[in-house]
């Protein structure tokens, strides 16, 4: 094996000094590299105050949240000042006009009790003591001194105050005992009357007793069909409001669609004119490259608040705001594409005389429609996504319907509801878009190959 003299290194490091002798920005830059992302995030620390927020965040109602999207409560409330102790139930209650739950039950002797989680977990009171069960354990409470006092040792899973014990049972509820009043909050998984609200007369029914309503029972509003009547008791449930719900669904899919079209019609033409290799004139190229960047730098949500004033609140509203977006961000990909096209195909269709619309038709638009139609597909898919941010400043659509649920603070079943729903479209039309694009990217594919085999 030859080996190599000093001379000869020498001689090699000075004809490649590029590997030999690299800067120390190059030898180290993975090294800056992380310096500097550590940095920024020590920076971004403190700049936003992560830590203060961090602690001062109330994490103890993230669970209750949560809970309220899968789940809904019952509230009984028992008067102990009245003449006989009966349970009160809110105006809007998921048990409907009568209630009569089997997990109140009166007892032989006057007494109520009220099953939280089963025998498990329940309260028994009446207008002198109420006694909770729970965890294995029993804790008497006096009513008669005129404040509820808890007899014997009070667990931590009770809170005494001054004229309030509270017992918090875990996700199944909790039970808040005063001299005058008994309140019990049940919880139970799932979404209440869903499908029947408590004003329809299937409400109540098993799935079973539904159907067979439906095949064959009497009429229940004379002059429609059972299976009208149902279909209409669910589209209008007052409660879940589904008719209302899908048709701002569809709102948000139309402005998507329409907002994105629109914005391709107009950024079709405009974008040979930006590009610099095509349009003659290089002022009309920057003048509409300038044009796009505005269109682009104002962000949707903001023309939605433009255009909400103007139009009032609803679809159109949103559908210009997609559309003013899209002219820019159309506009640019599409003049950026065809800023890198091949330009033999179309100084070959020069060379026969044609004039310059069947240049651009025939030189130019076979290799960059594929490019269009694909970039104009992603923005669709993401136009869908935005239209339900901006309907929540008043552009219509499910947004807005969004907004108005989560304003109530109450209402989270719903807002899951709808949530869920935007997720399905999304996911949906994610998988529509993509497809499209795999068979144009195969279409074009096999069109490149023919025209090889032909040539």
């Amino acid at each position: 094996m030859a080996t190599m003299t000093v001379d000869e290194i020498s001689a090699i490091e000075e004809r490649f000094p590029q590997v030999f002798r690299r800067p120390l920005y190059k030898r180290f830059w993975p090294l800056l590299l992380i310096a500097g992302t550590a940095l920024y995030l020590a920076y971004a620390l403190w700049f936003f105050s992560l830590p203060q927020v961090l602690r001062e965040s109330h994490w103890e109602r993230l669970p209750l949240f949560l809970s309220q999207w899968i789940s809904y409560d019952l509230q009984p409330e028992f008067r102990l000042d009245q003449p006989e102790i009966t349970p009160k139930y809110p105006r809007f209650s998921a048990l409907g006009e009568h209630p009569n739950p089997d997990w109140v039950i009166r007892n032989p002797d006057g007494t109520y009790t009220v099953q939280i989680d089963g025998e498990a977990k329940s309260v028994t009171f009446d207008k002198a003591r109420a006694t909770i069960v729970a965890y294995g354990e029993t804790i008497p409470i006096s009513l008669t001194g005129g404040k509820p006092v808890v007899t014997g040792p009070v667990p931590d899973w009770v809170t005494v105050h001054d004229d309030e014990i509270v017992a918090k049972l875990g996700f199944v509820g909790e039970v808040r005992v005063t001299v005058d009043r008994v309140k019990v909050r049940k919880r139970f998984l799932g979404w209440a009357n869903f499908v029947f609200d408590t004003r329809s007369p299937f409400f109540g029914k098993s799935a079973g007793e539904v159907f067979s309503l439906i095949i064959s029972g009497p009429e229940l509003k004379p002059g429609t069909s059972n299976l009208a009547l149902a279909a209409d008791n669910i589209w209008n449930n007052a409660q879940w409001q589904h008719g209302d719900v899908w048709t701002k669904l569809l709102q948000t899919i139309v402005m998507a669609f329409l907002g994105t079209l629109l914005g391709g019609i107009v950024a079709f033409p405009l974008s040979f004119f930006a590009a610099r290799n095509i349009t003659p004139s290089g002022l009309l190229s920057q003048v509409l490259k300038r044009f796009f960047d505005f269109m682009r730098s104002v962000d949707m949500l903001i023309w939605a608040l433009f255009f909400t004033r103007a139009f009032g609140p609803g679809p159109l509203a949103g559908s210009a705001a997609i559309f003013f977006t899209e002219i820019g961000t159309l506009g640019k990909t599409y003049s950026e594409a065809l800023e890198n096209i091949d330009d033999k195909p179309r100084e070959g269709v020069q060379s026969t005389g044609a004039n310059g619309l069947l240049v651009q038709r025939y030189g130019v638009l076979p290799e960059v429609v594929p490019v269009f139609i694909s970039q104009t597909l992603y923005q669709w898919e993401s136009n869908t996504r935005g239209a339900t941010i901006i309907g929540a400043v008043g552009a219509g659509g499910i947004g807005l319907k969004l907004w108005e649920a989560m304003r109530t603070n109450s209402n989270w079943a719903n807002v899951f509801y709808m949530v869920l729903l935007t997720l399905a479209v999304v996911f949906i039309f994610d998988n529509i878009s993509n497809f499209l694009r795999r068979r144009l990217s195969r279409t074009l594919h096999d069109y490149n190959r023919l025209q090889a085999e032909q040539g």
